[in-house]
């Protein structure tokens, strides 16, 4: 008998959108057909609604070990299983000790398997004090190698400077493990930063001017650089700008082993938004201003952009508090809200197709980073699903958030497609509110290096 069959929904697949009911058995996929007739032990009645693939959001911090207090894996986790997510990639920075060897690994593992509502992989730290770990941690499990170009704003993990990240990569490449960077020049936005801050300048408008475009662009041309000399998998995170888009798509064209990302906020909000947002918007790279948002959507919509994370980054409320921005913690709480920003901002305004939206925050992330049977929804994979009703627009409240600390910039924004259910492997973890935790999370592990396609 099956486990559970979902009836007359309407599946997000990569060949498109069909209404199709769905099986389950032993925690996959076990058939999709117009009429499935066998018995199964549960039904869910899903006509009206869209199926979508669990999001796999390789980018947020949830700060534990350690500091717990500015978010935790239960909370973040329920937050991400609120907004449709069933697995996220853990940075290795900002929880404490910062996850830079085999010991931290396995003190964060722990914290994972003991409170996670999803599935989970982590990456590991790429420092110039920590290379000498970079095996140890492979051999562990991590899913990747994260380094910053800039100022992390943490003493712990340092930015990498060109030889520290030069060799990295290269030891990362022999491993067979990718690296994920931060791409700004340290040495433009921390001269840039020291200017404004002397003059006494510490509006948040001085803190754009601190940024600007050009600081990301140079170095995501040398992380390009390394990569191709090195024969590293690269991923550059949270791209803010249309021109970084293109510069990272030149290089993938000939032959560099790059994917990209990019992140909600930066598709939702301009640099004007800043002054009414205030610190609940400041990011690095910060907002961009309009003319680059609207580059970027179409970069996105043009299929060179190949994934979306929400790089949640939350603090309690007191640490965005104060009148030198520079001075105020910078990171935007967004990980519950990446599926209803692509439905409101890419779907509904902009046309972009829900199999693409699908691909960018499941199944790009599970080929890239080489996770076998998640991403899609197909006999054989993971049952990770969430059930959304696109006919619902709501008003996200204070209320409506499972973060530790229910501030976002998205507060007040009026979004389309309500999330019903979300499905872990068959097990549900998120309902109507409510969060369940299911009976087992697992440790995701790359299984073979997967290059970009051109």
């Amino acid at each position: 008998m099956l486990d559970l069959i979902v009836r007359g929904g309407k599946l997000v697949t990569p060949e498109g959108v069909r209404q199709a009911d769905l099986a389950v058995a032993d925690g996959r996929i076990a058939q999709i057909a117009p009429e499935i007739t066998e018995p199964a032990r549960q039904e869910i009645r899903a006509e009206g609604l869209h199926v979508f693939p669990g999001l796999i959001d390789v980018h947020v911090h949830f700060n534990e070990p350690g500091q717990a207090h500015w978010e935790g894996i239960a909370t973040g986790s329920a937050a991400l299983a609120a907004g449709g997510g069933t697995a996220f990639f853990d940075m290795p920075l900002n929880s404490l000790p910062c996850t830079l060897d085999a010991p931290s690994f396995d003190q964060k593992l722990a914290a994972m398997r003991a409170s996670s509502h999803t599935d989970f992989a982590l990456w590991g730290g790429l420092t110039p004090n920590t290379l000498q770990h970079l095996p140890d941690l492979a051999e562990r499990g991590v899913i990747g190698f994260k380094a910053f170009m800039s100022n992390s704003g943490l003493p712990e993990f340092p930015a990498c400077d060109d030889a520290s990240l030069f060799v990295g990569m290269r030891l990362a490449a022999q491993l067979g493990l990718p690296v994920a960077v931060h791409a700004e020049s340290d040495a433009m936005t921390a001269y840039l930063a020291q200017q404004k801050r002397q003059q006494g300048q510490t509006t948040w408008r001085d803190f754009l001017d601190s940024r600007p475009v050009y600081t990301e662009l140079e170095a995501i041309q040398r992380a390009l650089l390394f990569a191709q000399e090195t024969g590293c998998r690269l991923h550059i995170v949270h791209i803010s700008s249309g021109a970084g888009v293109v510069l990272a798509a030149e290089a993938k064209a000939r032959g560099v082993d790059v994917s990209l990302e990019t992140c909600p906020h930066y598709l939702a909000f301009t640099e004007e938004d800043l002054e009414r947002l205030g610190a609940l918007g400041k990011c690095a790279p910060p907002l961009r201003s309009d003319l680059q948002r609207t580059l970027l959507w179409v970069r996105v919509l043009q299929g060179q952009v190949d994934i979306i994370a929400s790089d949640h980054s939350p603090s309690p409320p007191e640490m965005k508090q104060g009148h030198d921005f520079f001075a105020l913690w910078g990171g935007i709480s967004g990980v519950q809200s990446t599926l209803a920003v692509l439905l409101t901002e890419g779907w509904q305004r902009r046309g972009l197709a829900l199999e693409r939206l699908a691909a960018l925050l499941a199944a790009n992330p599970a080929r890239r980073f080489g996770l076998v049977g998640k991403g899609r929804l197909a006999e054989g994979y993971d049952a990770d699903f969430t059930l959304v009703d696109l006919q619902q627009t709501y008003t996200l409240q204070p209320q409506d958030l499972h973060y530790r600390h229910p501030i976002s910039p998205y507060l007040g924004r009026t979004f389309v497609g309500a999330v019903r259910e979300t499905w872990l492997r068959g097990q549900r973890v998120y309902a109507l509110g409510k969060i369940e935790k299911p009976s087992e999370v697992r440790l995701l592990k790359g299984s073979i290096p997967f290059r970009t396609e051109p």
